[in-house]
């Protein structure tokens, strides 16, 4: 009785293993092979992308914020051929350092994804439209990047990021990988 109770919990232990693997390949995308993975591939991997555009020569890119309020987004570029040419996480200083004061939405769409709709604002006083992203910084610790857009015209103002100080005593906490 014993040995079926053992092989009934090592049963257990490898599908829940599999199940959370295989969630975490849907997650980033992981295991999709560059070239070789096609949109349909893709779609059935990390799901419907919340945004997507189709460029004049043929190739896609697809946006994939992890959330709610996640501090992962996966862009993915699809050459013309219909095939994975890569595949980025893009909530980073890197990506954060190419928006400029003089961009617009579409370039901030673009190159980090959609912000957290519940943390977006209007600001009528001073004619401004605040979108914020939730991220891990270089201390792996939660933050946050804030663009800056005039209101009317929706060109970027300023950027900076800071700290999320949401944890015990005020501190940001860490991400946890």
């Amino acid at each position: 009785m014993n040995d079926q109770r053992a092989v009934g919990w090592t049963y257990l232990a490898v599908s829940v293993g599999a199940l959370v693997l295989s969630a975490c390949a849907g997650y980033s995308g992981y295991g999709l092979k560059p070239g070789v993975a096609t949109l349909p591939e893709v779609i059935a991997t990390m799901g419907k992308p919340a945004l997507s555009w189709k460029d004049p020569d043929g190739s896609e890119q697809l946006a994939y914020p992890r959330g709610p309020a996640g501090p992962q987004t996966f862009m993915v570029f699809m050459a013309p051929d219909g095939r994975l040419q890569r595949i980025e996480q893009v909530l980073n200083m890197e990506h954060f350092a190419r928006i400029q004061p003089g961009s617009d939405k579409e370039s901030v769409l673009r190159l980090i994804g959609p912000s957290e709709p519940q943390w977006t604002q209007y600001f009528k006083v001073r004619d401004e439209l605040v979108w914020e992203w939730q991220f891990c910084d270089s201390w792996n610790q939660l933050a946050r990047f804030d663009v800056l857009f005039d209101g009317t015209t929706g060109i970027v103002r300023t950027a900076y990021q800071r700290q999320a100080l949401m944890g015990f005593d005020g501190v940001a906490p860490f991400c946890g990988h």
